[in-house]
């Protein structure tokens, strides 16, 4: 890696392409919807304190936009809205 990437890398500014087939598609939607899934999960733990609850929302909101990328609109939408419900007093 020259100099110039590697700066790039370490300061999280650089761009990541990857081809998928329609099976490797569907895995990679999977797999981010049964963390979508385990994120409102520990959301709503009463256990668990508001700071930590911020920080699964941030990760929620990141893990969404991947999300967003492979799935149907309406899929996307359920995700979207069970976060805004969840975090709701």
């Amino acid at each position: 890696m020259n100099g110039s990437l590697e700066n790039e890398v370490r300061r999280g500014e650089y761009v990541l392409g990857l081809l998928l087939n329609h099976k490797e598609c569907k895995e990679v939607e999977y797999l981010l919807k049964r963390e979508l899934e385990e994120i409102l999960l520990d959301i709503e733990d009463e256990r668990i304190d508001d700071r930590l609850k911020r920080s699964l929302a941030e990760k929620y909101r990141i893990v969404l936009n991947l999300y967003k990328r492979l799935a149907p609109p309406h899929e996307c939408r359920h995700y979207a809205m069970s976060l805004q419900r969840r975090l709701k007093p």
